[in-house]
């Protein structure tokens, strides 16, 4: 793997990760933040953690979908695209 793909891979990991913070703080939000706050406030905070804990997996399958499409394009025209 050159260094293109690992710094790709890092960055989904990060994403991945993330979704799971996000899963588990929303996930006990939802279980006891009525404790904290009113049952209302406690369900808006934890449908905002599950929201981009969906946005956290979503992201990856989206990058490896783009990145994938990508490679086969370089290789059907056999150029390499310009690095950013």
């Amino acid at each position: 793997m050159d260094e293109l793909e690992q710094k790709f891979r890092r960055r989904m990991l990060a994403f991945y990760f993330a979704g799971v913070v996000n899963l588990v703080i929303g996930v006990y939000v939802l279980l006891f933040g009525g404790q904290f706050m009113s049952r209302s406030m406690s369900l808006i905070v934890a449908l905002f953690f599950l929201g981009f804990a969906a946005i956290d997996f979503y992201f990856p399958k989206m990058m490896r979908k783009k990145w994938a499409e990508e490679r086969e394009r370089v290789a059907r025209q056999g150029t390499v695209p310009p690095r950013a």
